[in-house]
């Protein structure tokens, strides 16, 4: 068994060897001209002029086209949403990192405060039973006076701001309303005449 070995792993091994060879052409035989490609057998090229023919659509692919053509006006009006909310909910969740470290580094005295401002909405809630309107107005009534009782400066600041927005508001609001007075009451085509005068 080790003889037979010991004969096939030699010319095993001599086949994994490479050599170069160089060959050259005899000084006695007359030079060839060299020989074209399309003169080769394996790169024949066919005669004729070859023509690019589109193959028709199938069924699939003409309902996917009209797919994507359907949904081009959609997509792109998302694209153009995400781009608008992008810098918006990065500016939020911005937002909730800096509360979230300012609630672990906050202040001494700040959770008290928070949870007297929690009970005030609290008792508001339970003073507003019954009507949907005193649900809107008494908690965050309450949670406003006890919140500008701890943080007085800043409770003037937002009392000058949204009384300067109410102002605004209700400004706006009268002039749509005078507008809609002038158009609809005041044309004289609208005014009717009383039942006596003909």
């Amino acid at each position: 068994m080790f003889k037979v070995i010991q004969r096939s792993v030699g010319p095993a091994s001599l086949s994994l060897l490479t050599f170069k060879v160089y060959a050259s052409p005899k000084k006695d035989s007359p030079h060839k001209a060299a020989v074209k490609v399309n003169e080769l057998s394996l790169y024949s090229v066919p005669e004729g002029q070859s023509k690019y023919v589109e193959e028709p659509r199938t069924q699939l692919e003409e309902s996917i086209s009209h797919l994507r053509h359907y949904c081009e006006p959609y997509t792109s009006w998302c694209q153009e949403m995400y781009s608008q909310t992008k810098p918006k909910m990065q500016s939020l969740v911005q937002w909730g990192l800096d509360s979230y470290e300012y609630l672990q580094n906050a202040p001494p005295g700040f959770f008290p405060r928070l949870g007297v401002i929690g009970f005030a909405g609290v008792v508001g809630l339970l003073l507003a039973r019954g009507s949907k309107i005193k649900k809107l107005v008494y908690p965050p009534g309450f949670m406003g006076l006890a919140a500008s009782l701890y943080y007085p400066q800043q409770a003037i600041v937002f009392a000058q701001v949204s009384g300067e927005k109410l102002y605004d508001w209700g400004l706006r609001g009268y002039i749509v309303v005078e507008d809609l007075w002038k158009e609809n009451f005041q044309k004289p085509g609208n005014v009717k005449n009383p039942p006596g005068n003909k």
